[in-house]
């Protein structure tokens, strides 16, 4: 169902109505069969450029939408209750591109930053390693100084969009240490780059998700990003928007699985009524619904902190937390409310629930977001 939503603008509901016709027509007409055959959509990413939803988060000067936070991560639900992948895929995208608009200097974002935002070239975040994902002051990838700029050698893991991106916002070891790590913008494609075979995961299908492999790649002196030693405070404040990508994305699957669950109980009859009107069901469909409900206030709250350039480290977290804790519980029990039904690939609610295993890992597993909460309320 098409969610009551308290929009900053009429620009915004404008927005909103144009971004699920085109998710209706797009994404989920499309979804099932990609999904099923674990084939890469190609050129939607050209058409979610040109329609604009790749850039609104950012000033219309720099070839942006001009949109609030909250505006954008709205956008993102749409798209992830017809297609969380593509939704993933989306957020990972604004996170590959948040370092070089917030970090950039001004000839990069003029040079770089127009395609990114058209959609004209795509973008993947490559932070984590084999050994280092959580803790990522451990990396190990190295970028060595070199006459003709810096030498690359290392693997990376978990890459999404890994050997399809045309870029890749790279961290690796300039120096020892937390104030080791810089940020590179790196070529998708280079002399030394080799990806693994695709992860064979148990959903977001259609999105390839694979390791990296560096093996002496020469970037020029201008692909890095900021200053070397900045790499992680460029990456954990890109954290902090990412999370809250995830967080509604997670809510966008958590409302079609309500949706779904929701529909079936009203069609579904037993003992002479819809399953609906018995108490013990309608009460769990309730919860499901407050569920949902709660996960989309927290991400809200969070970004109306950030449009507002207040604090929202804390903030995101918690609605990270919450929102794919949600996602994880309300697509089991839309399962659960289908019955048999849920559990074959008929219905789309054990996609659903495969998909939103993840939302609870990727961007910071949920128990490393009650370890930053946590150290937050201790200081």
């Amino acid at each position: 169902m098409a969610v009551s939503r308290l929009l900053p603008s009429q620009e915004a509901e404008d927005l909103l109505d144009l971004v699920r016709d085109f998710a209706d027509k797009e994404l989920a007409s499309r979804v099932d069969e990609h999904e099923r055959t674990e084939t890469y959509p190609e050129g939607l990413f050209g058409t979610l450029g040109e329609i604009g939803l790749l850039g609104l988060p950012y000033p219309e000067e720099l070839g942006g939408g001009g949109q609030p936070y909250e505006v954008y991560l709205q956008v993102l639900e749409e798209l992830a209750a017809r297609w969380a992948a593509v939704a993933v895929a989306v957020s990972v995208h604004g996170l590959a591109c948040s370092p070089v608009a917030a970090y950039g200097t001004p000839e990069q974002v003029e040079r770089l930053l127009p395609d990114m935002l058209a959609g004209n070239v795509v973008g993947g975040y490559s932070l984590s390693e084999p050994q280092a994902g959580s803790d990522a002051a451990a990396l190990t990838c190295r970028a060595e100084k070199v006459s003709d700029g810096y030498r690359v050698t290392g693997t990376k893991a978990w890459v999404t969009h890994g050997g399809i991106a045309d870029f890749y916002a790279l961290f690796a070891r300039t120096g020892e240490g937390r104030r080791g790590v810089s940020c590179f913008l790196a070529p998708g494609h280079a002399d030394g780059l080799t990806f693994g075979r695709p992860e064979a995961k148990m959903g977001l299908h259609a999105i390839p998700t694979t390791t990296a492999h560096w093996d002496g790649v020469v970037l020029e002196a201008d692909r890095l990003i900021g200053a070397e030693g900045q790499g992680l405070e460029i990456a954990y404040s890109a954290l902090d928007a990412g999370r809250l990508g995830i967080a509604a994305c997670a809510t966008g699957l958590a409302q079609a699985a309500l949706d779904t669950a929701v529909a079936y109980a009203k069609e579904r009859t037993t003992f002479g009524k819809r399953i609906i009107d018995h108490q013990g069901l309608g009460f769990l469909l309730a919860d499901m619904a407050a569920a949902v409900g709660s996960a989309r206030a927290v991400y809200l709250d969070a970004a109306r902190r950030r449009d507002a350039g207040r604090p929202y480290s804390l903030e995101a977290s918690i609605a990270k937390l919450t929102a794919t804790d949600a996602a994880m519980k309300v697509t089991t029990d839309a399962v659960q409310v289908l019955g048999g039904y849920g559990y074959t690939r008929d219905f789309p609610v054990e996609r659903y629930m495969r998909e939103a295993k993840i939302m609870q890992i990727f961007e910071g597993t949920n128990q490393i977001q009650r370890l930053v909460i946590s150290r937050h309320l201790a200081r």
